[in-house]
């Protein structure tokens, strides 16, 4: 196997970060997700963050072959996951692969590197939203928000980022977080009532229930017909109802 035949070589004295025109060893083995030759060149010290013209670090060549496993056994080993002529994470997030962008992220990728290629900004922006709606979908909002988050570096005017990224800090607990996006949606798009609705369940969850029904009862203006918004405004009226009941009763 791949193994077998790198161990092999390297007991004859071959180097072990020999460069050809597909580069080192490494990004060979990286390129073609032979995650175990990589195994034996990573023991035996090979430079896991050489950079090459034209072919860039291992981790990008583990990264453009959709390698989750050897993205692993790169950052295991020590490299550098934000360094690159492309950085990992905009590599990672051009080709869609959320299990590479999670290993990265919890590796310490930083989501605001700028970007050198010459990708799209628009495409770019919807990739990261892309990623972030099935993030959702696998109840991960930890990722979906820092999805939005770096969509929001190329667009910070997009309202719907705020929206769904208020989303994720409400399924996450974070009452205040939901709250500051949902009000920087509203100030966007003053006249969307999902904007009025994310700020009235951020403030439910504040438990500030007068706050949430003023909200709801905006969104029911701007949107009369919505059974969600007729749904949530009855809830707040019953909390704020209960809450006063209870003042009263202490």
């Amino acid at each position: 196997g791949d193994r077998e035949m790198v161990e092999l070589l390297l007991t004859k004295g071959a180097s072990v970060d020999s460069v050809s025109a597909s580069g080192t060893p490494l990004h060979i083995a990286a390129f073609r997700g032979q995650d175990e030759a990589m195994k034996v060149l990573l023991e035996n010290n090979a430079d896991h963050n050489k950079i090459l013209p034209g072919i860039d670090t291992p981790l990008i060549s583990a990264i453009t072959a959709s390698s989750v496993k050897c993205v692993k056994l790169l950052v295991e080993a020590g490299a550098d996951v934000n360094d690159g002529l492309v950085p990992p994470l905009a590599a990672a997030a051009d080709k869609g692969l959320t299990a590479c962008l999670k290993c990265l992220l919890e590796a310490g990728a930083d989501p605001n590197v700028p970007d050198p290629g010459d990708y799209s900004n628009l495409r770019r922006i919807e990739e990261l939203k892309s990623l972030g709606v099935k993030s959702v979908k696998r109840n991960d909002y930890s990722t979906a928000a820092t999805m939005y988050s770096m969509a929001m570096e190329h667009d910070p005017h997009d309202a719907t980022l705020f929206s769904n990224r208020s989303l994720c800090w409400l399924r996450m607990g974070d009452g205040h977080k939901a709250l500051q996006d949902a009000l920087a949606c509203r100030e966007m798009r003053p006249g969307w009532p999902k904007a009025c609705y994310r700020q009235g369940a951020a403030l439910m969850l504040l438990k500030d229930y007068g706050g949430a029904r003023d909200a709801f009862l905006d969104a029911a203006k701007l949107d009369p017909q919505s059974s969600e918004i007729k749904a949530a405004l009855r809830e707040a009226m019953s909390s704020l109802e209960i809450s006063h009941g209870a003042t009263k009763t202490t």
